[in-house]
């Protein structure tokens, strides 16, 4: 165990006077530059937890004047409206949305590999990054110029969004892009459990 996970879980403890329950707790991100947002869940000691999609203020200069293009899936919600809705209403020039595993509407089944094509509610143009090509392309990214990424994930190994993440990234700095990164917080990411990774 890390030095800073006894230190949180040493405040936790002593600075809960209630059981503590297995509910949401804290984010962690690649580039975090919304860590406040409005959209609150219940957290350690009746605290809230703020997804970072819902602190527009934060990162709305980061997206103004530029081509934009959506790392999401149906998890990307803000409140009960999703973020490709929230962004198109506030005016952000949304070009493009990349989905992953179980695609942008989460219609698709685990492993199943997930056609691009039009989101039929905002006429969007949808690029599978789960089947043959897992990782944006540079022709895919010419026309982007930041890259917003914001899907829940649950802390578990298996889980393909984190590879999702490290392949939007990848492409990025290939070619030049800026990446946002949106928090969530992880619902399990109190509890560890399972095999651990041998060394090779």
């Amino acid at each position: 165990m890390k030095l800073w996970h006894i230190i949180f879980l040493t405040l936790v403890i002593f600075g809960c006077s209630s059981t503590i329950q297995n509910e949401d707790q804290s984010l962690t991100g690649v580039e975090s530059i919304a860590d406040s947002t409005v959209v609150e869940i219940p957290l350690f000691c009746n605290e809230q937890v703020k997804v970072g999609a819902s602190d527009f203020d934060a990162y709305k200069d980061h997206l103004q004047n530029k081509r934009v293009a959506l790392v999401g899936n149906q998890s990307s919600m803000v409140g009960a409206v999703h973020l490709v809705d929230t962004l198109l209403a506030q005016g952000i020039n949304l070009v493009k949305v990349f989905s992953p595993e179980h695609g942008f509407r989460g219609t698709a089944n685990a492993g199943e590999s997930v056609l691009g094509g039009k989101d039929e509610k905002s006429g969007l143009t949808v690029i599978s990054l789960y089947g043959n090509d897992k990782k944006p392309t540079a022709v895919q990214l010419e026309d982007v110029d930041v890259l917003l990424f914001d899907i829940q994930d649950v802390g578990a190994r298996f889980y393909t969004y984190i590879s999702t993440l490290h392949y939007v990234l990848e492409a990025a700095a290939e070619s030049g892009k800026k990446v946002i990164v949106l928090d969530r917080p992880n619902p399990n990411g109190h509890y560890v459990d399972g095999p651990v990774l041998k060394a090779s």
